[in-house]
């Protein structure tokens, strides 16, 4: 993990960009970490991670509802309740 503050970024944003493209490049400013600057693999690869969870959890609560007796036409007439 590269550790640059926000004015070396500033004066050299072309190596940050090179850098981030290795590893994640935290960014700080007054010493505390403000920001990361990561490639777009990088990114990708975290937005894939979250969307997995998003769905594992989804699956998850789905099981727990239809053991506990959910049905469509009763989540049906829970959301019409809604409108």
């Amino acid at each position: 993990m590269e550790i640059m503050s926000a004015t070396e970024v500033k004066q050299g944003f072309g190596a940050a960009l090179d850098a981030a493209q290795r590893e994640p490049v935290f960014i700080r400013k007054q010493d505390r970490d403000v920001a990361v600057l990561m490639s777009v693999q990088e990114y990708n690869k975290l937005r894939g991670l979250r969307w997995a969870a998003f769905n594992r959890t989804c699956a998850e609560i789905a099981a727990e509802a239809k053991e506990r007796g959910m049905t469509e036409e009763i989540l049906a007439e829970l959301l019409a309740d809604v409108s």
